[in-house]
Parts: C-alpha cells; structure tokens; sequence
C-alpha cells in the first residue's frame, strides 16, 4: 500500500510516526512506553509491567471496569491488545476508519486515567500467574530467556517470574506506572488516513495528560558465554533447542538484510543448506534463524526440534554448514536466489494497515530510527556477499554465544551437542 511518514514532536515531549495511507478503511495505533521488565524497580517485582499491561484496560477514569470499557470499545468491531517485553510495554489498536476519534479517546482514557483497584490486581496477578505457566509447556518459551541468561542478560526465567508475582502490591502498580507511563517516555504510530486530519490527531495527543518524566535509555548488559544450558523434562520425548550468537552493536538495516539474506539461504526453503539438507535426510521436521538488533545489541538466533537419535547428525550438519558460510563458500546463484527472495517478500510484506504499522514499529521502538519501506528495493539490491560474510564472522567471532535446550536426555547429551557450536 502506497503511504508516506512524518515523524513529530508534540508539546509534552512525545515523538511519534504519523503514517498517511490513502484511502485507508483502517486507523491502527501502537503506543510503547520503556516500561518492560529491565524497568521494573527491582527483581522482587519483577513481573510487574506484565501486570501493569494486563490491568491497561481496566477501571479507568470513564468506566467502572474492564467488561463497562470493552463493551464500548469493541461496540463496532475496533480491536486492542497490548504486550510486553524486556524493553517495551506497548498498546495496540486497529479500528473503522469512522470512528477513529472516539477509539483514540477511549485509548487516551485506559493509558492515561486507569484506576488500579485491588479487586483488578488481584485477578490480573491470577491471570497472568496462569497465562506464564501455560508458557512453561511452550518449550520455545521456556529455553528462550535461559539463553538470554547464558549471554549475560539480567533478566528472570518463566519459573522465576511466576514466583514475584506474589510480592506484587498496589503500591508498585502504581509506582511503576506513574515512573514509566510517562509523555517523554512514550513512542508511537498512527496509521491510516491522515492526509486532512494531521492537525486534529495532533490536538487530540497534545490532550494525553501525561506528566513529561524522563526518556529511559535502554541497559547496557554485560555480556559473555557460558555453559551449554539442560532443561530437563521427563516427559520430552525430543530435544528443543535454541543458541545465539551475539554482537555487542547496533545493526544498520542495509546489515540487518544481509543477514536475513544469510538466514535465508541456510534456513529460509526446502533448498536451504541446513533446514532443507536436514529435512532431505529425514533428521528435522522444522529449525530457522533469525536476526533482531536492538540499540546496544543484536542477536543471531537458531532453534528448532530434533530427535534424541537424530541430533548429533544435525548438529554436525549445523556445525558444517556454519563453517562454510564462515569461510565465504556460498555461490553466487545462492547469494543471488536469497536477494531475489528477500524483492517477493519485500512486495508481499505491506498489504494492511497494520502490517505497515508492525514494520515501522519494528525499528523506531527499539532503535528510534524511519527506515522507510520504499527504500527497501534498493537495501535488497546493495547487498554485498562480501559484506554479509564479514557479518556473519563478526558474530561468530564475539566470544558471546549461548545454548539452551529441553529435553529428557542426560547433560552430557546437551553439553556434547554444544561442543559442536564452536565455529
């Protein structure tokens, strides 16, 4: 979908995108506050800014509670979410473009006037006591922030998470909304029609009431590696396993798509040098990589599923294929293959609304950067093999890498595959 994006400034401090689609049925908004876990006050409360999200769309100053404020808000089919990271607490919305207006009022009201009530906390801190130990069946879930651990992350585990929400009282609710929910502190994106509207949807952020606080940076972690990480489960009758390679940088976009490129052509397809020669020998049903960067750092990721009986073939397979990636022995027509790739997607990845939104979210809530989706032809078409093998050798040679995995095989299983990630 044709648009184009203004970044501004309002009044109270905060920035934001406005993103004009013509002709758009669809207003979508996404607000994020630095107001993620790496915020909360203290480890003791550590779950806190889930609880806060959970409780966004509770009693506010309008509404007695969350069933009063859902049934208005959804009378005409708009939708709102929100979640939260180790940064981000951030709030979604995607509504007819005809009533724009009173959704972004009712948004405005839920994150600016709520009033936490210890009849709310009390069945939030039980919803999301149930909804992290759902998350502990979810193997990916589960080993992810083992991971991050293992790099130096300073952050909890699922099991660990679960057990501060107990210390969870009023008093940090609000603490910790008023330090962080804050005008300088807050982000957003406003897509849809604005071309006409511009200075009404300014005058309607102006009147966030908002108290201007502070920008928060985000942490710098003190990275490094440790050992290959076992999650036993006696009931896994597979091993699932995650491991990272870490620079200690941010990543420009032209190199974010480098390595997408890489990504692709070791687990992109069926064609694919890892993913694809290990389904060919029947020793995977599915793995991928992936690369995120943030402003301090950023991550080259692989996971996957493997047999007990099958992994040591796979991480062999891995092992090899990694090293020849390292070495430059990509061909040209693979190298070319990815690039062409990457120009399909590149047309397929903006069809709504609120995958225009998603993919602007992306970089300015993390990095504060406009990489504007336009532009992405030519990124794709100015990627340098050379370059995308320099890349690759700047992570694998951090001397940051963590490995997790859950299963029910001994530790010496786990630790011998980790063996096989030296490369």
């Amino acid at each position: 979908m044709k648009h184009s994006v203004e970044e501004i400034t309002l009044k109270n401090g905060a920035k934001g995108l406005l993103i004009d689609i013509p002709g758009a049925s669809v207003m979508a908004t996404r607000i994020e506050f630095r107001a993620g876990m790496m915020y909360a006050k203290n480890h003791y409360v550590y779950e806190i800014p889930h609880v806060v999200e959970h409780l966004a769309f509770g009693a506010n100053a309008k509404f007695k509670d969350e069933q009063a404020f859902e049934a208005e808000f959804t009378k005409n089919g708009a939708y709102h979410n929100a979640w939260t990271s180790d940064i981000s607490v951030c709030y979604e919305t995607e509504c007819a473009d005809f009533e724009w207006e009173r959704i972004m009022e009712l948004q405005r009201v839920s994150i600016c006037e709520p009033k936490f009530n210890d009849e709310e906390l009390k069945a939030e801190k039980s919803n999301v006591r149930s909804e992290l130990t759902g998350y502990m069946n979810d193997y990916y879930r589960l080993l992810w922030p083992r991971v991050q651990q293992a790099v130096g992350e300073d952050i909890l585990d699922l099991s660990e998470r679960r057990e501060t929400i107990a210390n969870i009282e009023l008093k940090d609710i609000r603490e910790h909304y008023r330090r962080t929910h804050t005008a300088k502190n807050m982000l957003f994106i406003i897509a849809g029609k604005i071309h006409g509207r511009k200075h009404k949807i300014i005058k309607a952020l102006d009147s966030w009431n908002l108290r201007e606080g502070e920008k928060f940076e985000i942490p710098m972690a003190n990275l490094h590696t440790t050992e290959p990480v076992s999650i036993r489960r006696k009931d896994a009758s597979n091993i699932t396993f995650g491991f990272s390679l870490v620079t200690p940088r941010h990543l420009e976009p032209n190199e974010v798509f480098a390595m997408n490129c890489l990504n692709h052509i070791l687990n992109g397809t069926m064609n694919s040098k890892i993913f694809g020669a290990a389904r060919k020998r029947g020793l995977v049903y599915g793995m991928g990589s992936s690369i995120a960067s943030n402003a301090n750092s950023s991550y080259w990721d692989f996971d996957g599923e493997v047999n007990i009986e099958n992994a040591d073939e796979l991480f062999g397979l891995i092992q090899t294929e990694m090293v020849k990636a390292l070495n430059g022995e990509i061909s040209d027509a693979d190298f070319e293959a990815a690039k062409s790739y990457a120009l399909g997607r590149f047309q397929m990845g903006a069809q709504t609304v609120g995958q225009i939104a998603d993919y602007y979210a992306e970089n300015y809530f993390t990095n504060e950067t406009v990489e504007k989706y336009d532009n992405m032809p030519n990124l794709i078409k100015g990627i340098d093999k050379a370059k995308m093998i320099e890349l690759a050798r700047e992570f694998s040679g951090s001397g940051i890498k963590g490995f997790a995995a859950v299963s029910s095989a001994e530790k010496a299983i786990i630790t011998a595959l980790g063996a096989r990630l030296n490369f």
